[in-house]
């Protein structure tokens, strides 16, 4: 039995859809099991993917909270949107933008790098205010947080050394003011 192994320099095929627009939901939902897969089946059946997803219980343990990263034509996601507000256990679901709220992410990069290039690889982190989160002689993990572009950027930038392995969280978000989200 063979496997294949996937690495940062394993070039990736070309999407077959070309990806529309990305968009940011809030949904939140009665903490049940089987929530999680009735929303990804509403994506599914309308052909869309989904980019990223954080799931987290809520303040109060009852609820959860997920935010979904998606891309695709504005027309059939407002649809999406109405579909999985109309699923049980779903108390609410809402489209967020820059503009009404704030959106995050993080990444965590390990990069291969010996001690003459270690000070080339910490300015790069302090440039883009990042963290060493672990330091061996041959390999450091960084760990990132920001916007998209900037975390982006980072990993551009980081590309001049060996990256080992990156984790990426997808968008965290919250509305800006007092409005829900």
């Amino acid at each position: 039995m063979s496997h294949t192994i996937v690495t940062t320099e394993t070039p990736i095929a070309a999407p077959l859809i070309a990806p529309g627009p990305a968009h940011t939901l809030s949904v939140l939902v009665n903490n049940e099991p089987g929530v999680l897969m009735r929303i990804c089946q509403v994506f599914s059946r309308r052909g869309f993917n989904i980019d990223s997803l954080i799931v987290s219980e809520g303040r109060n343990a009852n609820f959860s909270r997920m935010t979904i990263g998606v891309s695709g034509d504005p027309q059939g996601l407002n649809q999406i949107i109405m579909q999985v507000g109309k699923l049980i256990d779903v108390i609410h679901c809402f489209e967020h933008t820059s503009d009404n709220s704030v959106t995050k992410e993080m990444v965590l990069v390990k990069i291969q790098c010996s001690p003459t290039e270690r000070s080339m690889a910490l300015q790069i982190a302090e440039h883009f205010s990042g963290k060493t989160v672990d330091l061996t002689p041959t390999s450091m993990i960084v760990m990132l947080n920001g916007d998209s572009p900037k975390i982006d950027a980072a990993i551009t930038m980081f590309s001049q050394f060996n990256i080992i392995e990156t984790v990426r969280t997808g968008k965290m978000v919250m509305a800006r003011g007092e409005q829900p989200t």
